[in-house]
């Protein structure tokens, strides 16, 4: 019998566009191959003859990393087999066409993710082998997979928090919530590159690749690399922070649509970090990221979320005698509102019970193993007060827990408490409802309803495990409930009178009821009230006074008094922040006698908008002209106007146009022809920015069906 002539590799196919439509990625493109772990996927190889198994030998080496080892999980050799044997690297399943062999490849469901290198070892006569390179393909994880970590059971979440390519960002005030449209963009074909860019930029790949690279299998290693990466704190990282008013050297964190063109800079320009970014920000772009990388992720806002940094669980606030909110030398603030990640995944570092949603915060506050970065943190510990799992327990805790007191502030120090709020933090906790445009309130994910014993009982065990059994609660309760029994002889409230619309003057109303307490049982009483507004900080804090007030009531037992106070449009004008927030505030005190009272109104200023209609029927490749309508209601001009459109599947980055000024009461119509991209669900967000106002926001939501055969 004559020697069978040697197997020689004529032609490789990846199998692409088949492989990525049946792991999820098709929509990153069909070019290369891009597949998720603990899932096989099918490769064609073209031999110079018929391939024979038992006497062709076939072996497969897989390697990702700077230094690829098996001990370190980052090489892997495997020979042909008829059949898969468990959750390990394996090449079977194989079929057989004249020339041709058709395998399928798996992956173990723990396996190191991203970019490999694919090599087949042919042997040879005389035991010589030759090797051939297949090609490269990327490694993702896998939440459809019930043995990886990142695993959701639900397909209609998966569609939300894995695919869903655009969204919604909460921003504002408790009472005045807006949504905030984003462009993730997480399958943009360059995206899943510069994911992995920003993996190996970090400081730990930096200081050891390989021990770096080894932990790539685990979500909570991965979720915590990315969070410090989002942020330049500690390296050069995506995004530096500003929370001043000058973003003359970079883009307003205001100006921002999306992620895509953040991480698309962040790379052209030498890996130098994006100017500039506030909390939204930086969950968005990590949002992008961890959905690119295969973990199931959403953005979370929590507002009223306090920055407690001593871990005493209380934020102390200071008013003086005059209303006026006044700074504080402590780092410890309440912010309006705070975004941070929720990403989906098993803890297997936790005791039994801790799976589902982390909270990752990539806004830097604090460090955390020396680094600027926050989580991964149980929600479900959170809840339950058990600040004492890892990682940053605490922090979270507090952010949506901590009690406020407030004091009054005279002759150089705090002298007098003017309330104790143990439900002022944390409230309207909010991420985007699954499958809809609608705001969804998972306050309840968080904590118990506030003030049931429920919630005390675990916010006493949390001040235990963070303070010691000797100061297992705020330091203030006593003279908080010896206060509290003496009670007050007015019952004051603040009301607007009317929508407050930025431009316009603001009403409202002071509301005073007489009520009896131990110094005026009966008797009438006159109250003086100093009033004050300041523009407030989105991070804590206010601005100068912009508007003083005081009014004297004369109030008999049992009357009610409504009291007119106008804001005039003059006197804020010029002075509030991008965030168009105001605080009134008002000090109130029986003449000559008696404790403090404190009243506050925090006032959000109704947002301008514009319209968005499209034509007709979306197809991809096909002219969709958009009609976008904007009408200056102020009484003011805006100067130095630019439209910025932005939207996945919709347009290839951003198309950017200068509208000029826009005087008073004029209203505008632009018409832009898109050309969509990809079919499907997509969003279409506009934004409007100018000298005087930063966030002029508006969305449509466009299904695009593939292009008709004429």
């Amino acid at each position: 019998m004559d020697q069978m002539a040697a197997l020689e590799l004529r032609a490789v196919d990846l199998q692409s566009p088949r492989n990525n439509q049946e792991h999820h990625t098709q929509e990153m493109g069909l070019k290369r191959l891009v597949v998720r772990r603990g899932q096989s996927f099918l490769l064609q190889l073209r031999f110079s003859r018929p391939f024979h198994f038992g006497t062709d030998h076939l072996t497969f080496v897989a390697e990702t990393g700077p230094a690829p080892t098996e001990l370190l999980g980052t090489r892997a050799t495997f020979s042909l087999t008829q059949a898969r044997q468990g959750n390990v690297w394996s090449a079977s399943d194989f079929t057989t066409d004249v020339n041709s062999l058709f395998v399928s490849l798996f992956t173990p469901a723990n396996a190191v993710i991203g970019p490999y290198t694919l090599k087949i070892d042919i042997s040879q006569s005389q035991g010589h082998s030759v090797t051939h390179p297949l090609g490269t393909f990327i490694l993702l994880f896998n939440p459809w997979n019930a043995e990886d970590d990142v695993y959701l059971p639900s397909e209609i979440l998966l569609q939300e928090y894995i695919m869903m390519d655009y969204g919604f960002v909460y921003k504002g005030h408790e009472r005045f919530i807006t949504s905030w449209p984003w462009n993730y963009g997480q399958f943009e074909e360059d995206i899943i590159d510069i994911c992995f860019e920003i993996l190996n930029k970090s400081l730990y790949f930096l200081e050891n690749p390989s021990k770096d690279y080894s932990q790539r299998n685990d979500p909570v290693y991965v979720c915590r690399v990315v969070s410090a990466m989002i942020n330049s704190n500690d390296d050069n990282g995506v995004l530096q922070g500003n929370w001043g008013e000058d973003y003359s050297r970079g883009v307003s964190p205001l100006e921002w649509n999306g992620s895509v063109a953040i991480l698309r800079q962040w790379l052209a320009r030498g890996r130098q970090p994006v100017k500039y970014g506030q909390c939204w920000v930086f969950a968005a772009v990590m949002c992008t990221v961890m959905r690119c990388l295969g973990v199931p992720t959403r953005v979370v806002s929590n507002f009223r979320s306090a920055h407690n940094m001593d871990r005493n669980l209380t934020i102390d606030t200071y008013y003086d005698e005059n209303a006026e909110m006044l700074p504080t030398r402590k780092r410890d603030k309440i912010w309006n509102f705070h975004v941070w990640n929720e990403c989906w995944m098993i803890r297997k570092d936790l005791p039994p019970g801790y799976n589902g949603w982390q909270v990752l915060d990539p806004t830097p506050q604090q460090t955390s193993s020396g680094l600027f970065c926050c989580g991964p943190a149980s929600v479900k510990a959170i809840r339950e007060g058990e600040v004492h799992l890892p990682y940053d327990t605490p922090f979270v805790y507090a952010e949506v827990n901590a009690d406020e007191v407030i004091w009054l502030f005279r002759d150089g120090q705090a002298q007098e408490i003017l309330d104790h709020n143990t439900s002022s933090i944390g409230k309207e906790i909010s991420t985007k409802m699954v499958g809809s445009d609608k705001r969804q309130n998972i306050t309840s994910s968080y904590k118990n309803p506030e003030g049931s014993p429920e919630e005390r009982s675990v916010f006493m065990k949390a001040s235990r495990k963070m303070l010691g059994p000797g100061r297992a609660s705020s330091p203030f309760l006593d003279l908080l409930g010896a206060r509290g029994s003496q009670g007050q002889p007015a019952q004051l409230q603040l009301h607007l009178a009317r929508t407050p619309e930025w431009g316009q003057d603001l009403l409202l109303k002071l509301h005073a009821l007489r009520v009896p307490d131990r110094v005026h049982p009966r008797g009438p009483i006159t109250l003086v009230v100093r009033f004050c507004a300041q523009a407030l900080l989105h991070q804590g804090g206010s601005r100068e006074p912009l508007w003083r007030q005081t009014v004297r009531l004369n109030l008999d037992f049992g009357e009610e008094i409504q009291w007119p106070l106008l804001l005039p449009y003059d006197n804020y004008r010029n002075k509030l922040t991008d965030e168009k927030l105001i605080r009134v505030s008002g000090i109130a005190k029986v003449e000559d006698i008696g404790r403090s009272m404190l009243v506050l109104k925090d006032i959000s200023l109704e947002p301008l908008h514009l319209s968005i209609e499209v034509s007709k029927r979306a197809e991809v490749g096909k002219a969709l002209r958009v009609h976008i309508t904007f009408t200056n209601t102020l009484t003011t001009a805006l100067s130095n106007c630019t439209m910025v459109l932005e939207g996945s599947g919709l347009i290839d980055g951003q198309i950017s146009k200068n509208i000029g000024t826009l005087v008073a009461g004029h209203t505008i119509q632009i018409q832009v022809d898109l050309y969509p991209i990809k079919t499907g669900p997509r969003q279409l967000q506009v934004l409007i920015s100018s000298n005087e106002i930063k966030e002029i926001k508006g969305y449509k939501d466009i299904f695009v069906a593939a292009a008709r055969v004429s």
